[in-house]
């Protein structure tokens, strides 16, 4: 049934082939290469993506005639009888649950070096009818960027990492394949009181953080990433490249936010830079149970989306060993912020809002801001001195098994209901619970000013973290389902109708899209959770851009169906 079916859906794409509006049609021969790799490939395990030189001839071929570049191609195409293989597959493998033995891997991996290379590479994928996944850094939490249930092939945009600041516009022209620490770093070094709102993991590739909305440690004071972007380069379905002008404010507005990966590739972005003064200042206050850890949560929720826009003020919460009552676990709250602005001035907005924290001076570090980007990538290890150097490691296979899930709070949750929790972490044991405070810039952006949604009246949002060691199927099965057990615990507290997701905090159980003829009701199930009421506009632009559906994921948004007008979009 596999190998009728494999046939049935060649002649299927072979026939959509034909009425494409390609610019490049593909040569029958290589249509002949593909059926015959399809079929010698059906009895083999996806895991291994058996070889086959045929195929790979046939995309190096297709590939040189719709570049000029003067690169030596196959030194960008890897095919899986390449010795560099697996280590260009693994360097951007960030969570290892997708970095097994029976993990589907591509057929091919292209690292393009120009816009050209992956204009070429859109083409000759969608010629070939071939499947494709785009990675910047590789931190998408469900491996979609770097696995596929269907045949596919990487484009991994790792050697696309140009950096451009213009300090006279004030703004940098970075592309996709940039980390956030690389970014930070280049602005550095043209100026000390220049920065960039967005994460805090500085490996994070530039592409998929900005795409997908982008948030840091800023945000109450600046927003989220993708509300200092002012212009963009895409390459689209049918290999043009396109910047803001050329793909219009339709395109422009769903790439900010709605998942680059679902309208084409994204080359680069060119952003605003943000003025900083030129000392901040940084905090780790830790608490437990015993220590009226439950009083400090409730005041946190009144204070942390309410407080000076400049001050964010992240909370940790996790199951720990107690130091007070040997042999029992207890909660842990752990409250870590950055304040654009002196010690000070940060000690006494405190004093007066938030004096169950507790905060004195000696509990602050002022930093530059490149330092404090430093302390934040790890604040328990950070030296006085520090070269920003560091900034630029990418840190490649360092991957680690994790799960990782989001929601949104609107109201306050009481200390009864807090109390409730912390006893429902014990019991489960391990995972963890991270609290971003929004308000200040966030209240202030419209709803549909990009696809982020999740504006006024969102005090905060919860990530549910949890990471392991053990690779064994039994221990991802475990500690994925405690993760499942808190979230589904915490419904009663959360944002409902529809009950929010944070796109970038990627997570399949909230809904996958099979692309059959139901594509768009499964899409609306997640894409709802994401979007909102943005979702409609997404699909639309969707469906102006890509209507065959070539650029996809597992969570990607959808086409439209023939009768979209009279569908009435439902919240879940």
């Amino acid at each position: 049934m596999r190998l009728q079916h494999l046939v049935y859906k060649l002649k299927q794409r072979q026939a959509n082939s034909s009425n494409s509006n390609m610019r490049t049609m593909v040569k029958p021969c290589f249509l002949y290469l593909l059926a015959s790799f399809l079929l010698l490939t059906v009895s083999t395990s996806l895991a291994t993506a058996s070889p086959n030189p045929s195929f790979y001839d046939s995309f190096l071929g297709c590939l040189t005639q719709n570049t000029k570049s003067s690169t030596q191609l196959s030194n960008i195409l890897f095919a899986p009888t390449n010795p560099s293989f697996q280590t260009v597959l693994q360097n951007y493998i960030r969570n290892a649950r997708f970095n097994t033995s029976s993990t589907p891997k591509p057929l091919l991996i292209i690292t393009p070096l120009t816009e050209s290379h992956v204009q070429a590479a859109v083409l000759c994928a969608k010629s070939a009818n071939i499947h494709i996944k785009i990675r910047s850094g590789g931190h998408d939490y469900e491996g979609v960027s770097y696995t596929s249930p269907t045949p596919f092939i990487i484009m991994d945009m790792f050697n696309l990492r140009t950096i451009t600041v213009d300090l006279k516009n004030e703004v940098a022209l970075v592309q996709a394949g940039a980390t956030l620490g690389e970014l930070y770093y280049r602005i550095w070094e043209n100026s000390k009181v220049h920065g960039f709102p967005a994460g805090v993991c500085l490996t994070l590739g530039v592409g998929g953080h900005i795409s997908g909305g982008g948030y840091g440690n800023m945000l109450r004071k600046y927003g989220l990433s993708v509300d200092n972007v002012i212009d963009a380069q895409i390459v689209d379905v049918k290999g043009n490249l396109l910047n803001r002008e050329t793909m219009g404010e339709d395109l422009f507005w769903a790439i900010r936010g709605g998942g680059g990966g679902s309208f084409g590739v994204i080359v680069s972005y060119t952003i605003k830079l943000v003025d900083l003064p030129q000392t901040v200042t940084v905090f780790r206050v830790e608490k437990t149970l015993e220590q009226n850890a439950t009083d400090l949560v409730v005041q946190w929720q009144q204070v942390a989306p309410t407080t000076d826009e400049r001050l964010f003020m992240r909370m940790l919460v996790q199951p720990v060993s107690s130091k007070v009552v040997k042999g029992t676990i207890t909660v842990r709250t752990s409250v870590v912020a950055l304040f654009l602005g002196g010690a000070n001035e940060l000690v006494s907005i405190l004093a007066k809002q938030f004096p169950l924290l507790g905060l004195k001076k000696e509990n602050c570090i002022e930093l530059s801001w490149i330092d404090s980007v430093l302390w934040w990538k790890d604040d328990k290890n950070f030296k006085a001195g520090m070269k920003p150097e560091t900034l630029l490691d990418r840190d490649v296979n360092s991957a680690g098994f994790l799960k990782r899930k989001s929601d949104y709070v609107e109201k306050a949750i009481p200390r009864d209901g807090l109390e409730l929790i912390w006893k429902k972490m014990i019991e489960l044991g391990k995972v963890g619970l991270v609290f971003n405070p929004y308000g200040g810039k966030m209240a202030e952006t419209p709803s549909d000013a990009t696809p982020f949604p999740h504006r006024k009246g969102n005090l905060f949002k919860i990530q549910y973290s949890i990471n392991w060691d053990d690779p064994s199927a039994a221990a991802a099965q475990n500690f994925t389902s405690e993760a499942k057990m808190l979230y589904s615990y915490m419904t009663p507290y959360v944002s409902k109708n529809p009950r929010s997701a944070f796109l970038n905090y990627r997570d399949l159980d909230i809904g996958v899209n099979s692309f059959g003829n139901t594509s768009f009701q499964e899409g609306q199930v997640y894409g709802i959770k994401y979007f909102n009421h943005n979702f409609e506009r997404l699909v639309k632009v969707k469906t102006a851009v890509d209507p065959d559906n070539f650029f996809r994921n597992e969570q990607s948004i959808p086409v439209s169906p023939p009768n979209f007008r009279n569908y009435k979009i439902k919240t879940v």
